[in-house]
C-alpha cells in the first residue's frame, strides 16, 4: 500500500514517536509510507533517523493557505490511505479530500484522552470526514461512544506497540555503571515529556514526604519539554533540587530504564496507553501510576503495578514506600508487567492491526 501520514503538531512526545515507529515498521513490511508535516515540527527533523521519507508542508494552522497546500499535495500525489493524527491536519485533509475527485480514504488516529467537543462539525469529521477512527486504548473508545455518541463500528483501539527486544530486563548495577550513575542511592524514575499533566510535581511532593525516612532517594527524570523551567522552580521551592537528576530527552531510553528501582508515572490527564509505561513494563520494573486514560488497561492494581489517585502525592509516596519496603513484591509485580507487555504490547501486534485497518478502509483493491 501507499500510505500517507500527516501531522500538524510541532511538539514531540509519544504521539510523534508512535507515528514514526509505525511508519518505519510498515516500510519494513514492504509498504510505501510518507509523512508530511510543517518544516519547523520536531518530527520533521526526527523522521530521517527512523528511515521515514518526509516532506515539509505548511499545515500547522486551520487556515485557507494550509488547506490549499494540503489539497495541492493530495491532488499531485496518489495514496491508498491517509492516516491523520492531530486535529488541524485531520480537518485539512478531510476538507481537501472533499474537494478532490477520487480522494484517498482517511483513517484518523486519536492519541489522547482529552474530551472531544459535541459540535455538528466535529461529528461530521469523525463520522463522515474519516473512513475510520483509531484510538490508542479501549477506555478512549468507550469515552467517545459514551460522551459523543460515535458508533462503536467507527472506532478501533490499537495501543502503541514497543520493541520488546530493545526494552527488556537488564541488571541494574550494570546499567548504572554504563551510564555513570550512582550505585549507593535508590532511584525513582519517570520517563515523560515535561508537561504539567504528566505529574512531575506530584512526584516531587511525594519525594518530600519520603526523604525524612529515606535520605538516599533520588528522582531520575528522563525527558524534556516546555515545563522544565517550572519544574526547576518547584524543586527549588521544595528544597529538593539536589535530589533530582534531569537527564533530558534520550533516544536510548532502554539503557536508562533498567537503572531505576521504581518507575512512577503520576499522570492526571491526556493519556492513552503510555509508551513509557509499556517500556517500563517490558523492562520488568515495579510501577506506580494513576487510573487516567487507558493506563489501567495494562497496569492492573496489585497485579502488574500499583494504582494511586491522580494528584495525590501522599498516596503516591505510600505506594512507592510499599514497593521499596517489599523487594520481593516489587519483583513479582515487575515480572508480571513484563509478561503482560510481551503478550499484549509488542510492536508487531500494533503493525498487524494497523495494516489490517489500512487494507480494510483504504482504496478498494489496495494491498
Amino acid at each position: 500500500m501507499k500510505i500517507l501520514h500527516t501531522e500538524a503538531s510541532c511538539g514531540w512526545g509519544g504521539q510523534e514517536i508512535r507515528i514514526l515507529t509505525e511508519a518505519r515498521g510498515l516500510i519494513r513490511r514492504g509498504h510505501q509510507v510518507e509523512l508530511v508535516c510543517p518544516a519547523e515540527a520536531q518530527i520533521f527533523a526526527a523522521a530521517p533517523d527512523y528511515g521515514v521519507p518526509v516532506r515539509a508542508l505548511p499545515i500547522g494552522k486551520k487556515r485557507l493557505g494550509p488547506l490549499m497546500a494540503m489539497r495541492a499535495f493530495l491532488r499531485d500525489n496518489r495514496f491508498d490511505v491517509i492516516n491523520t493524527h492531530s486535529s488541524t491536519d485531520s480537518w485539512l485533509a478531510a476538507l481537501a479530500c472533499r474537494t478532490l475527485a477520487d480522494a484517498p480514504p482517511i483513517v484518523r488516529t486519536r492519541h489522547l484522552s482529552t474530551a472531544v467537543n459535541r459540535s455538528s462539525s466535529t461529528r461530521w469529521l469523525y463520522e463522515k470526514g474519516c473512513a475510520h477512527v483509531v484510538v490508542t486504548g479501549e477506555a478512549l473508545k468507550a469515552q467517545l461512544i459514551r460522551d459523543n455518541g460515535f458508533p462503536a463500528a467507527q472506532l478501533t483501539s490499537v495501543p502503541t506497540g514497543i520493541d520488546l527486544e530493545r526494552f527488556r530486563p537488564q541488571p541494574c548495577v550494570q546499567a548504572r555503571a554504563e551510564l555513570g550513575l550512582r550505585t549507593d542511592v535508590t532511584y525513582i524514575g519517570i520517563l515523560a515529556t515535561l508537561r504539567d499533566w504528566k505529574g512531575h510535581t506530584v512526584l516531587f511532593d511525594a519525594l518530600v514526604e519520603l526523604l525524612p525516612q529515606r535520605p538516599g532517594l533520588r528522582v531520575l527524570i528522563i525527558g524534556d519539554g516546555p515545563y522544565r523551567d517550572r519544574l526547576d522552580a518547584r524543586a527549588a521551592l521544595l528544597g529538593i533540587a539536589d535530589k533530582l537528576d534531569f537527564v533530558g530527552h534520550r533516544s536510548d531510553a532502554e539503557r536508562w530504564l533498567p537503572a531505576i528501582d521504581v518507575f512512577a508515572l503520576p499522570s492526571w490527564g491526556d493519556e492513552g496507553v503510555s509508551q513509557a509505561l509499556m517500556q517500563a513494563m517490558a523492562c520488568a520494573l515495579p510501577i506506580v501510576t494513576t487510573p487516567v486514560g487507558s493506563l489501567t488497561e495494562v497496569i492492573l492494581d496489585g497485579e502488574t503495578g500499583l494504582i494511586v489517585p491522580p494528584r495525590d502525592a501522599h498516596a503516591l509516596a505510600g505506594a512507592i514506600a510499599r514497593l521499596l519496603d517489599d523487594p520481593a513484591r516489587a519483583a513479582r509485580l515487575g515480572e508480571a508487567a513484563r509478561e503482560l507487555a510481551v503478550s499484549r504490547c509488542g510492536e508487531a501486534l500494533m503493525l498487524d492491526r494497523m495494516e489490517a485497518i489500512f487494507r480494510r478502509f483504504g482504496r478498494p483493491g489496495a494491498r
